[in-house]
């Protein structure tokens, strides 16, 4: 008998059953499930539901993230509406305006863990594959109904191995290996799959690297990603959690529907083009191309590493176009001052944002006027995305982001680096 993938060992625990399968349709009860600004809306729906409050407020996180500080007095309406409903649920864990972006404040929190399973109100929920647990986004009716009861059904994923191999060359990134996936087997490539990474790159990646990685699978279709935890996620880990857990891993004979293998060692910084996270080039295709803007932060690409990498870039120089620099967590903005990171990113120019989205979603703090080019480190460039319809959003890692920044016109950070 063959064994079992990650996807399937996770989702069996999640519903109490010995084993499962992929194509099973199993009634999970998550360990942690999630949600942010958009709180106030699921309360409404989950009304309809007659349920006499949260079934497992110990089981609920709720973060202010998605518009921080409120830049209208309807999210701020918004805010107040979550505050109370926080209160009078009970509900175990409330992360005010300033604290972060939910994914990346989750993690440092010690709320989601290697082997578990975490179900949130949005789409980049697949970024808890760093930690080895499996994250799915769910809508905000079927949270709704995982407050009411705190069990959804789901049906297990087939899965997709994807082995690298390699040591990323200086200037490249996790996010260039995540587009130039995307770039290879386009948006919908793992439409519904169970994407799960193997191979001596992840070694050589560093924890904030790791990240990158699930979390833009969300953007490949996937219903979850994952990396296998090794010593150093385990640390990490220990130093934060809390509750007990038990890492999960594929077994060595496990099936997997599609095999990818993939040499990071000879790939360049790649490039995003304006309208989907899929239209991927090689930057020496576009360098030189204007750009009026660049953004450096959200759940992708805004931790420590990266923002260090756009301080190595810009230290002596000054930025010549707009530089918006966002830290995905207080925890990261408190580290890169304390080790002279922001001060740098300042003296260049930089303007740093309150801990959030930011201009991400179009919602404040850096929407580009009709017809300005934005660089941006986020994970999606759909037309109108940052708020302008006419504005064009190319995808990069921090490293060109920042290099961008100083030439006015995207370049190659390899460039600027001794």
């Amino acid at each position: 008998m063959a064994g079992r993938t990650f996807a399937e060992k996770a989702l069996a625990r999640a519903a109490g059953l010995p084993d499962a399968r992929a194509g099973d349709i199993l009634d999970v009860t998550p360990d942690l499930v999630f949600s942010h600004d958009n709180s106030a809306a699921i309360r409404r729906i989950f009304a309809q539901t007659g349920a006499p409050g949260v079934r497992f407020p110990d089981r609920v996180a709720i973060t202010l993230d998605h518009a921080v500080p409120a830049p209208t007095t309807r999210h701020a309406e918004n805010h107040a509406a979550i505050r109370e409903w926080v209160r009078a649920q009970g509900i175990a864990h409330f992360f005010e305006v300033g604290r972060g972006i939910c994914h990346q404040v989750i993690g440092e929190e010690g709320l989601a863990l290697p082997g578990e399973t975490i179900l949130g109100a949005d789409s980049h929920t697949t970024h808890f594959g760093w930690l080895g647990a499996f994250g799915a986004g769910v809508g905000r009716s079927e949270m709704a109904a995982l407050w009411a009861t705190g069990e959804l059904w789901l049906r297990v994923p087939e899965a997709m191995r994807i082995t690298l191999s390699g040591v990323p060359a200086p200037g490249v990134t996790a996010k260039d290996i995540s587009l130039r996936i995307l770039g290879d087997l386009r948006a919908d490539g793992g439409l519904y799959r169970s994407v799960e990474f193997a191979g001596d790159t992840l070694g050589a990646l560093s924890l904030d690297a790791r990240a990158t990685l699930p979390n833009m699978m969300a953007e490949f279709g996937a219903k979850n990603a994952y990396l296998p935890p090794d010593r150093a996620v385990l640390d990490y880990v220990d130093a934060r959690a809390r509750r007990p857990y038990t890492p999960l891993y594929p077994d060595d004979d496990a099936e997997y529907a599609v095999e990818v293998a993939l040499d990071v060692a000879a790939l360049e910084p790649q490039i995003a083009l304006p309208g989907s996270p899929a239209n991927v080039v090689p930057l020496s295709e576009v360098a030189g191309q204007p750009v009026q803007q660049a953004f450096l932060g959200t759940c992708t690409n805004g931790r420590l590493e990266d923002l260090r990498a756009a301080a190595d870039v810009l230290r002596g120089r000054r930025v010549r176009v707009r530089l918006i620099v966002i830290p995905a967590s207080a925890a990261v903005f408190e580290a890169a001052a304390t080790d002279g990171t922001l001060a740098a990113l300042v003296a260049a120019g930089a303007a740093i944002g309150t801990p959030g989205c930011g201009p991400c979603m179009g919602n404040h703090l850096g929407i580009p006027a009709p017809d300005e080019a934005t660089i941006s480190s986020a994970n999606r460039n759909f037309r109108g995305r940052m708020g302008t319809p006419d504005a064009p959003i190319y995808l990069a890692n921090p490293w060109v982001v920042a290099a961008s920044a100083a030439a006015g016109q995207i370049a190659d950070p390899r460039e600027f680096l001794p």
